[in-house]
């Protein structure tokens, strides 16, 4: 076989994000056992789209004896995995995430895809608003049926606890998906959220942050993948008062852009 340039996966770094797999035009990778590996030389063209979109750095390309890149192989490969997505897709809500975990298996709780206000949101006191598992955005991939065309909250972790009326106020009627923009990687996220608005298509988006500066990370992330793939789709940021004693709204419009970072 003749040398060529082909991906190589550090499977000791690979976290099993599956950033590369949806970077792979070619459909050369897909998640196995929790990692990222190359399902075949022939499906892999050397031109390396997926290094940049790895948060660990585990994406090489090297030179090495490989099958020749076969473009109808690609066309069938594809083809048929596009069959497999779809029948994937009616039974989404029982399969586990590629990392493997049953506990990250993705279901529906109830349904959160009516308009808000054909569904009031519910007294104190009447049980929880959650509507779908998994809500780390780490876990939640963004082709969750869960996700498409909903109201879209993308809530800072410790919102959940200064707020006592979380699930009437901002549950009740939206997805949801968590994360902390000062333990977590924001590129990612911003990356994350890119794919979500893109593949989702939500029909709104509000982000609920603490008023602690760091927390101002994941407004900016959600911001800049607004602006970069949705630019018309309005957002509000609500900021909430450490002690939850009160909540600031500000109103993004349409088309605004993001502010520059200092």
């Amino acid at each position: 076989m003749p040398k060529r340039n082909v991906v190589r996966i550090d499977e000791d770094r690979c976290n099993g994000c599956g950033q590369c797999v949806t970077a792979c035009a070619e459909g050369a990778i897909a998640i196995v056992d929790g990692k990222a590996r190359l399902v075949s030389d022939s499906y892999c063209d050397g031109l390396g789209a997926c290094l940049g979109t790895c948060p660990q750095d585990a994406i090489t390309v090297e030179e090495r004896e490989a099958e020749p890149f076969d473009e109808d192989a690609v066309k069938r490969h594809l083809a048929a995995g596009k069959e497999d997505e779809e029948k994937k897709k009616e039974t989404a809500s029982a399969e586990p995430l590629p990392c493997g975990c049953p506990g990250t298996a993705m279901r529906t709780l109830h349904a959160a895809k009516q308009a808000r206000q054909e569904h009031p949101a519910p007294a104190a006191g009447t049980g929880s608003q959650l509507s779908h598992w998994p809500v780390q955005l780490r876990l939640v991939p963004p082709s969750a049926p869960f996700l498409r065309g909903a109201d879209l909250l993308v809530a800072a972790d410790c919102t959940a606890f200064a707020l006592a009326d979380l699930h009437r106020r901002y549950l009740a009627g939206r997805a949801v998906l968590v994360g902390c923009p000062k333990l977590d990687d924001l590129a990612f996220y911003r990356q994350k959220l890119a794919d979500v608005l893109r593949e989702a298509a939500p029909r709104s988006l509000t982000v609920l942050r603490m008023e602690v500066p760091c927390c101002g990370g994941i407004a900016g992330a959600v911001r800049e993948a607004r602006d970069e793939v949705a630019p018309d789709l309005p957002l509000e940021v609500h900021t909430v008062a450490i002690d939850g004693s009160r909540i600031e709204v500000e109103i993004v419009p349409a088309g605004a852009v993001a502010p520059e970072k200092a």
